[in-house]
């Protein structure tokens, strides 16, 4: 990295509330929310949310996440992350998307 630098992550997150029955679609609703206000980058999908932006932007809202989730009424939360870095160039998630449908295309 160079000097200052924001470090740009993209993130794979997927947060699961427990105690709260089957459908979790307004936890998930909350934490989409979250990410809107955040102005980060997100894209749902159906078992989690893809997300680019600063390091430190990311992890707060997803923190936020947390606080809201509970705060609707989740007792307990299990959260998957998957993180992705890289210092070489910069690539955003639809670069990385179109990348394979070009490669799938030809």
């Amino acid at each position: 990295m160079k000097g200052d630098a924001e470090m740009k992550v993209i993130v794979d997150l997927c947060v699961v509330p427990i105690g709260v029955g089957v459908s979790v679609s307004k936890y998930v609703a909350e934490c989409q929310k979250v990410l809107q206000e955040a102005g980060l980058s997100h894209q749902l999908h159906a078992y989690g949310t893809n997300i680019e932006g600063d390091w430190d932007d990311v992890f707060a809202a997803i923190k936020r996440c947390h606080e809201r989730v509970h705060a609707i009424g989740a007792p307990r939360i299990t959260t998957t992350i998957k993180v992705g870095t890289r210092t070489d160039r910069d690539q955003s998630m639809q670069d990385k998307i179109d990348s394979v449908n070009e490669l799938r295309s030809s």
